[in-house]
This record gives structure tokens, C-alpha cells and sequence, in this order.
């Protein structure tokens, strides 16, 4: 394949592919011979599919693989073939299919919550990209042809007109959309409901848009051949269709599992490459394990075979390790980030925690649950449990973990979306005023615990916040509650990996402070903490609270038993914690460590 260049003047390259990060053009990506993992072989079974809808998190390569489409079927670009897709699976053997199809995106990513310019900056970028369409096939559609489809006033109107000059004369069309749902939950989360409301029901121009799309793939003798939408959620589809029917959601099929994201063997064989091009002096196998722990984790069909990682997260890791530097500081790419702004319409209500902030703190304090996953559901089902998990999945806040009992079970896939959910828990306590603290002098604290083994002080300054801040005392309700919003605090700082249940000498320590040696050689404690929680109705004297003690630092001499605690982290000096909260007080703490007496760890 000859590298062609889309701008002129000599380039020079590195022995190395050049890493695509943040790239969505799948052109400028092939045609400059940047790295590319091959995804072409899953062209064959979409194509049994016409009407698509697919769903996956932010920053998974929606935008590419759509890029990939348009590039593959449309006929514009047919003369690129061997340059595109020379040495892919599909260019080794294509498809009838390819370059058939006059190509029409969409991308809705860059609409804001500007309500009141919305309609006309949604109006003028449709005209714009259907009009650069159409005129690449000037032999399809001659001037006469581009007036009678552009007259109307509105793109539903156009829609409409090209799909019958298309029927009438035969020209397939393949229409792609990209990030359909972007501005509508982004003037959801600003703007409210009602706004919302007004985009997605009645006779909004967004519902309006869909109402053609949805006539146009059911129109007998239509030129709509092929549709392919892409968004995070199933909720905009739902309400602007009434019901999703405009196409197959292919989002839960275990054949489409692989199709975006990185399976472990491609990432290892990334990294080999940089390796032997010389680009990578990291250890393979080392790196590998780090972005396992971080980047790992995501599976979205019951029966797929195995977890994915994420895309933008491989990438970021590589862009700032080539060529031959240490891993990231900071291993979590900004881009990753679901702002909180568009969860937080869905935890607060007139400044108070709902049923969804109940449930999300719930579930990040047992790590997993069960649910099924709905594939369509209308926002004012949202207050539904399991619609408001499923909506979790589809962000990539949680992921497929197995099936228990014909129940799928969910959880948080890894340390980056433990992190973003840790994050998510303070800023709603923070948003209402039932909770803060200052992450500045908390953070210096629990770098102590790291590298001083200092944790007393940084276990009482946040145990005496809860005591202060008398609107978090509704929230404190059992060990688990309490475990989560310790979890959630302890992980402002990056030398620890927080790990909640984790499995320890065949027991599960309810938080693990993993000293996270492959970033910070030089940090020297870690912690395995029991939380245990008193009834505030109870009855609690000392006795109770001292029983309740001795049964922590037994459960914890097992758990610091673990051969697995010294195997990871050979230098580190692991220290138990038995925490006893009665209500939300703190009543007790100790320190247990490996080999140590019931006597000695009590004095």
C-alpha cells in the first residue's frame, strides 16, 4: 500500500507507525500508514443487518468505524480502494457491497445547549453535509435534481425528497449518524427536561428529523438502503421514534462484542511492535499488567468470550510512552471522563439526592449487582432501577461480569471508571451541601498512610468530618454505605489502588489500599481495611464495640495472610485496619499487621 498524503510538501517518519491518537478519520489513517487494528472482518455480518443501531461509552472508536463505512461503501471513494483497505481482511477478499453506495454523515458531536440558536445551527449543518454529498455525484445528481431535493424548508423535508429521487432512479443510499444523541443530552443536562422535551416529542425539529429517517427505511421502493446510528444511550432513540422501531440494536450481540475496543492479544501485539521498532523500553509483560488493571474489564454481550479494552485508553497510554518513555503520570486520559453534568440531572432533584444517587452509592459499595440489561427505555422511565443501570452499562460505568441464575451480573469494569464513580459520589454529596472536605490537606494525609504508614491522622480527620456535617448522618446507614464513601476519599490520590471485596487468603477484605508500586517504586504501605457498622438504634456499649473488634482483626490476620499481598508488592509493608463506625461516629480503630498477637495489635 503507497502512503498518499493529503497535503503536499515532504514528510519525514519515524521507524514507527505513527500512534492515531484522538485521529477519527479512518482515511487519513490508512492512506499515511499510521497504526491500524484491523476491524474489517466484522463488515461481513453487518451487512446482513440494513437498519443499524449501535451503542457503545465515549472514546470507544464510534467515529472511526463509521469513518470506516463511509470510506468502504461509499462510491466517492472507490478509487481508493487498494490504498484504503489494501492488506485488511475485507480487501483481501471484499464484499459485493463495497463502493455502492452514495454515502450521507451525519455528526451531531459538536452541537452545544445554545437553545435558541439550536434549531438553526442544527438546520444549517444538515444542509451543509447533505448538499457536499450529493454534489460528489454530480452523474447521480444533476442541478435540476440538487433543487428539488434542497427546496424544502427544513432537513426532514429534504430527507424526504432525496429518498424518492433515490427510489425513482435507483441510487442506493447509506445515511450514517454519529453521536445522535450528543446535543440532546447535552441540552438535557443544561437546559432540563422540558427542553428536552421539546427537542424529542411533538413536533420538535430532532423528532421531526428521525420521523423522516424512520419513513425512509419503511418506504416500499425507497432509495434508503443502509442506516447506521451511533450514540451512548438507547434513551434519545426511544423518544424520538415512540418506541425504538427504526432499526436492529445489534448493541448486546456477542458477534459485534469485539467489533470496537482492543481485545488483550491486540494490546500485547501493540506493544511487541513498539518494542521491536525500538519506540517502547517498557517491560511488556509489566505494562500489560498495568493497563489490565486500568483499562480493561468491558464486555457487552452476555455470551461474548472475552473483556475488551478501552480504545482512546490504549492509545493514550501509547502516545505518551513512545518512543521510550515511562508509562503516564497520569493514566487516566482527560478525554475519558463522562462529565458529571450529564449524570448529575440524574442524581439530584431540587438539591436532593433521588432513588438513582441511592442506588449508584449502593452499587459502588458492593462493586457489583444484578440486572438485566433493557435495550430501549424513555426518559421518564429513567427513575426505573434497572433502566437506570442499563443506562450505566451503555456509559461503560459498568460491564458484564457473568450470569448468575439467568441474571446478568453488572460491575465496574476497572481502577479508571472505579475512580469516575468514586468522583461522581463526592461531587453529588458536594452538590447539595451534605458533604466536603479539603481534598488539598486530605490528600497530604493519605499520602502519609502511603509513605509514612502514618493513618491515624488521615482515618480521623475524615471520621470527624462525617461527625461535623450533620447532612451526610442520612447517608450513613451500614458498613458497605460506609465502605464506599471511605473508598471514595481515600482515592483522591494515586499511590493507592482501591480495590473494594477484594479477594484475599479465600476471603473478601471489604478495601484493599493497593500500593501502586508500578507508578511509585518508592512508596512503602499499603492497607487491607473491615469496616464494621453499629445501628445507631442499637444498643452499644464498650463490650459490643470490643467484640466487634476482635472479630475484625481476626478477619484480618487472614486476609494479611495473603501470599498474593507480598508476591505483588515484595517491598511493601501491608497493614490492616479494623474500623468500627457506630452510626456515623468512628468508635474504634486498630492496627493489625502480618504475624502480630491479638495482644500486640491491640496495644
Amino acid at each position: 500500500m503507497k502512503p498518499v498524503h493529503e497535503r503536499g510538501g515532504p514528510q519525514v517518519t519515524a521507524p514507527w507507525p505513527r500512534i492515531p491518537y484522538g485521529e477519527a478519520s479512518f482515511r487519513r489513517i490508512r492512506v499515511n500508514r499510521w497504526l491500524y487494528v484491523d476491524k474489517t472482518r466484522y463488515l461481513r455480518p453487518l451487512e446482513d443487518e440494513r437498519y443499524v443501531f449501535f451503542i457503545r461509552p465515549r472514546r470507544f472508536g464510534k467515529s472511526c468505524w463509521l469513518a470506516l463505512l463511509e470510506c468502504y461503501y461509499g462510491r466517492h471513494w472507490a478509487h481508493e480502494f487498494e490504498d484504503l483497505f489494501g492488506g485488511t481482511d475485507v480487501g483481501r477478499a471484499p464484499t459485493a457491497e463495497r463502493g455502492r453506495y452514495v454515502t450521507v454523515r451525519f455528526d451531531f458531536s459538536a452541537f452545544n445547549d445554545k437553545l435558541e440558536t439550536l434549531e438553526e445551527r442544527f438546520e444549517g449543518y444538515c444542509f451543509i453535509e447533505l448538499r457536499h454529498a450529493l454534489e460528489q455525484h454530480p452523474d447521480l445528481f444533476p442541478e435540476a435534481a440538487l433543487r428539488r431535493i434542497l427546496a424544502p424548508p427544513a432537513i426532514d423535508g429534504r430527507l424526504q425528497e432525496l429518498f424518492k429521487y433515490a427510489g425513482e432512479h435507483g441510487i442506493p443510499l447509506y445515511m450514517l449518524i454519529d453521536e445522535y444523541d450528543n446535543f440532546a443530552n447535552t441540552v438535557l443536562a443544561h437546559r432540563g427536561r422540558e427542553a428536552y422535551e421539546s427537542l424529542t416529542h411533538g413536533g420538535g425539529f430532532y423528532r421531526n428529523f428521525f420521523a423522516a429517517l424512520k419513513a425512509g427505511t419503511g418506504e416500499a421502493g425507497g432509495g434508503l438502503e443502509r442506516l447506521f446510528i451511533t450514540g451512548v444511550s438507547p434513551i434519545t432513540m426511544d423518544d424520538v421514534t415512540s418506541g425504538f422501531n427504526i432499526g436492529r440494536n445489534v448493541t448486546l450481540k456477542p458477534e459485534f462484542n469485539e467489533m470496537l475496543g482492543f481485545t488483550e492479544p491486540e494490546v500485547r501485539r501493540l506493544l511487541e511492535l513498539y518494542r521491536n521498532r525500538g519506540a517502547f523500553n517498557q517491560d511488556v509483560d509489566a505494562a500489560l499488567d498495568v493497563m489490565r488493571e486500568w483499562y480493561n474489564g468491558y464486555r457487552f454481550a452476555k455470551n461474548a468470550p472475552g473483556d475488551l479494552y478501552n480504545t482512546d485508553m490504549v492509545l493514550h497510554y501509547l502516545k505518551d510512552s513512545v518512543p521510550n518513555k515511562p508509562m503516564p503520570d497520569d493514566l487516566i486520559d482527560p478525554n475519558i471522563r463522562i462529565d458529571y453534568t450529564k449524570l448529575r440531572h440524574l442524581l439530584v432533584l431540587n438539591r436532593q439526592l433521588n432513588g438513582n444517587f441511592d442506588l449508584l452509592r449502593h452499587l459502588i459499595g458492593e462493586g457489583e449487582t444484578e440486572a438485566d440489561i433493557n435495550l430501549s427505555f424513555p426518559l421518564e422511565e429513567l427513575d426505573e432501577p434497572e433502566n437506570f443501570l442499563s443506562l450505566l452499562y451503555y456509559f461503560g460505568l459498568l460491564s458484564i461480569r457473568g450470569v448468575s441464575g439467568g441474571a446478568v451480573r453488572l460491575g465496574i469494569p476497572n481502577q479508571t471508571v472505579w475512580r469516575l464513580m468514586y468522583g461522581y459520589l463526592r461531587r453529588a454529596y458536594r452538590d447539595v451541601g451534605v458533604f466536603s472536605v479539603s481534598h488539598h490537606h486530605f490528600s497530604r494525609l493519605v499520602r502519609g498512610m502511603a509513605y509514612r504508614g502514618e493513618w491515624r491522622p488521615a482515618l480521623e480527620y475524615i471520621a470527624a468530618a462525617i461527625a461535623e456535617q450533620t447532612g451526610i448522618r442520612d447517608y450513613i446507614d451500614g458498613e458497605k454505605v460506609v465502605q464506599a464513601f471511605l473508598a471514595a476519599h481515600f482515592s483522591v490520590v494515586g499511590q493507592f489502588l482501591i480495590h473494594s471485596e477484594r479477594e484475599l487468603n479465600k476471603g473478601y477484605a471489604d478495601l484493599h489500599l493497593e500500593p501502586f508500586v508500578a507508578q511509585y517504586p518508592d512508596i512503602a504501605y499499603g492497607y487491607v481495611i473491615e469496616v464494621k457498622y453499629l445501628k445507631r438504634s442499637g444498643r452499644v456499649d464498650d463490650s459490643v464495640v470490643a467484640e466487634t473488634m476482635r472479630g475484625a482483626r481476626e478477619q484480618l490476620a487472614g486476609y494479611l495472610a495473603d501470599e498474593g499481598l507480598r508476591r505483588r508488592a515484595p517491598s511493601v509493608r501491608h497493614i490492616g485496619l479494623a474500623v468500627v463506625f457506630h452510626g456515623w461516629e468512628l468508635a474504634a480503630c486498630e492496627a493489625v499487621e502480618p504475624g502480630v498477637g491479638d495482644d500486640e495489635a491491640r496495644g
